[in-house]
């Protein structure tokens, strides 16, 4: 099994990852609607972490968007590629994650990563990350709400309330199934927060992850349990 390498360049301290994080928030596209809801694909990104061995395994599943069947799925494994820093943690995946992004033979469309957007201390989370490197329309879906604050949507499937920073809507608290935990929608590159917030909807018909995320999460954890147990 081959084992991504960290990229030659590659920022290696706080302060060179700050400064490719700000080159690349200059680049970020806010004023698209992006793709239309269930029309296209959607391709849904997570990764794994082994610590002990400084290993990292990215999942991309493509999903056509309207009936939401798996269309392709690919996995790469890397070295962690940064050291843990919040804020920074696009550049930990970031190598494999597009390596598993280039392994596809289908149109991603529309990437939905397992995180964070424009709901990140300095506006520019993985989503957007993503999305700048690759030109494409991304969202970020978050479980946790990261530092933000918001209150409590309703109860209802649909239901939506703003995610705050400093009294700017980086986000939504957004209601997937009722009664259910929220989760946390933000714009990552070339889309609007409310086509972000549809597509979480479409994307999560009967449990409160996108089945974007559900296939991806587990993918990847396949893909780190056979890298392991191939080291």
């Amino acid at each position: 099994m081959k084992i991504i390498d960290i990229p030659a360049g590659w920022p290696a301290d706080e302060d060179a990852a700050l400064a490719v994080q700000r080159e690349l928030r200059g680049r970020l596209v806010r004023d698209e609607e992006g793709p239309v809801v269930g029309e296209g694909h959607v391709t849904g990104l997570d990764v794994a972490y082994d610590d002990e061995r400084d290993l990292v395994a990215a999942a991309a599943v493509v999903l056509d968007a309207r009936t939401l069947d798996v269309v392709e799925e690919a996995t790469a494994v890397g070295r962690v590629s940064f050291p843990y820093v919040p804020g920074l943690l696009a550049f930990r995946e970031i190598p494999t994650v597009l390596a598993a992004l280039d392994a596809l033979t289908a149109d991603p469309g529309l990437l939905v990563c397992d995180g964070y957007g424009l709901a990140h201390p300095r506006r520019f989370g993985l989503a957007s990350h993503l999305g700048v490197l690759t030109g494409r329309a991304s969202i970020g879906v978050a479980k946790n709400p990261f530092t933000f604050t918001y209150e409590q949507p309703g109860t209802a499937r649909g239901d939506a309330s703003p995610l705050l920073a400093e009294g700017e809507e980086v986000g939504r608290a957004l209601r997937t199934q009722a009664g259910v935990k929220p989760v946390f929608v933000s714009v990552g590159h070339r889309v609007s927060l409310a086509n972000a917030c549809a597509h979480t909807l479409h994307l999560a018909p009967r449990f409160r992850i996108p089945e974007t995320t559900r296939h991806a999460d587990s993918l990847c954890r396949r893909a780190l349990a056979e890298a392991l147990g191939s080291v």
